[in-house]
């Protein structure tokens, strides 16, 4: 099973539901259903939330699975952090505009990619080293999280 991007950003991933645990009443024993005969199921999961950037990452992967490990220049991580700086702070928040004006989008792809596989303290640090280089405060993870999921599905 695969995992889903919905329009809002929040993900839908494959889970196996929670081992069920029997008993026969008459014998007070108990069993427990093997792992491996667990329903699949799906939850769906919002930007922020524990497990987002990682279901994020091989949502990404799924896209594209032949493409080589990702790999972040120093130009591409300054074009993503200028196209997250310009998203974040813009009112109308158009990340078609900004993916078109980019001068190398598939550097900027791979640095946001990048950032993701690092998880959530990269997507922090990320969101503090935009700050720092394009000015204000920074992003919340979740904020950064979503703008990098946006970027990337209009990349693809």
């Amino acid at each position: 099973m695969e995992i889903t991007r919905n329009e809002d950003g929040t993900l839908v991933v494959p889970v196996k539901h929670a081992r069920v645990h029997t008993s026969d009443a008459g014998e007070g024993s108990s069993s427990v259903m093997p792992e491996s005969e667990a329903q699949l199921g799906t939850r769906v999961v919002h930007p922020g939330e524990g497990g987002y950037d990682e279901a994020l990452a091989e949502w990404d992967l799924q896209q594209n699975p032949d493409r080589a490990p990702v790999v972040s220049t120093a130009s591409g991580r300054r074009e993503a952090m200028a196209l997250v700086h310009e998203v974040g702070r813009s009112p109308d928040h158009s990340v078609a505009i900004a993916v078109k004006a980019l001068q190398d989008p598939k550097a900027a792809g791979e640095a946001l990619r990048h950032v993701l596989v690092g998880g959530v303290h990269s997507v922090e640090d990320f969101s503090s080293e935009v700050a720092e280089a394009e000015g204000g405060e920074p992003l919340s993870a979740h904020e950064t999280t979503k703008i990098i999921g946006e970027v990337l599905a209009e990349l693809d």
